[in-house]
């Protein structure tokens, strides 16, 4: 896969990817508190990677675009807006609704459990917006999380209806949750960020770096 040295205009400098990356570990400190709190046990999130990849590399890496998935997706408002979306298989966040109503009732309803997953997506991208606002010193507001059960083309295709005019790749944030305690559990997902054409041209000066290779 081409995971690096890609710009929305042009390359993104590794220095860019890093900067990013560090961004995202820090907004997941912040996410994986707010979740211990919320679960009453000890949630541990990383980001192991952040990677740029092309419309088809991004459904590769979701596990195929005919993949079912469960896609919570928030639109980012302010300076830099942008869609985000964090994609996770089903059966994985069956295991986050189940950890946090304290029951596998399958007679809990699809609004309750669709409560609970618009929750783990406010903390999240909530997180992560709020780290990168503070990093920028830039207006970051998410939208009220969506969540779509689709199969995996059908969620990134609906990330890149406001940019498919200009570029068909993504900011790809690998995002990993695992719960410590007796039953050790690891939840993989993926953060898609889909920015607005003009998104790197006010973020990366915000962070005192500009698109020198």
């Amino acid at each position: 896969m081409k995971a690096e040295n890609i710009d929305f205009n042009g390359e993104l400098s590794h220095i860019q990817l890093d900067a990013l990356k560090e961004i995202g570990n820090i907004g997941a400190g912040h996410a994986a508190s707010s979740l211990s709190a919320l679960l009453t046990k000890k949630i541990d999130m990383t980001v192991p990677s952040v990677q740029v990849l092309e419309f088809n590399e991004v459904m590769k890496l979701a596990g195929g675009a005919e993949t079912e998935a469960v896609g919570i997706g928030v639109r980012i408002e302010g300076d830099v807006p942008g869609s985000m979306f964090f994609i996770l298989p089903p059966h994985q966040a069956n295991t986050f609704v189940v950890q946090l109503l304290g029951s596998n009732d399958n007679r809990c309803s699809s609004e309750l459990r669709e409560s609970a997953l618009q929750e783990l997506g406010n903390i999240i991208t909530g997180s992560y917006l709020s780290s990168l606002a503070d990093f920028t010193r830039l207006n970051l507001a998410p939208s009220v999380p969506v969540v779509v059960r689709d199969m995996v083309g059908a969620i990134v295709s609906a990330g890149l209806i406001e940019r498919s005019q200009y570029r068909d790749d993504a900011i790809v944030i690998e995002t990993l949750l695992e719960a410590r305690g007796c039953h050790h559990e690891q939840v993989k997902g993926h953060f898609f960020l889909f920015p607005d054409p003009d998104f790197h041209e006010k973020l990366f000066p915000s962070l005192g770096l500009h698109h020198d290779k």
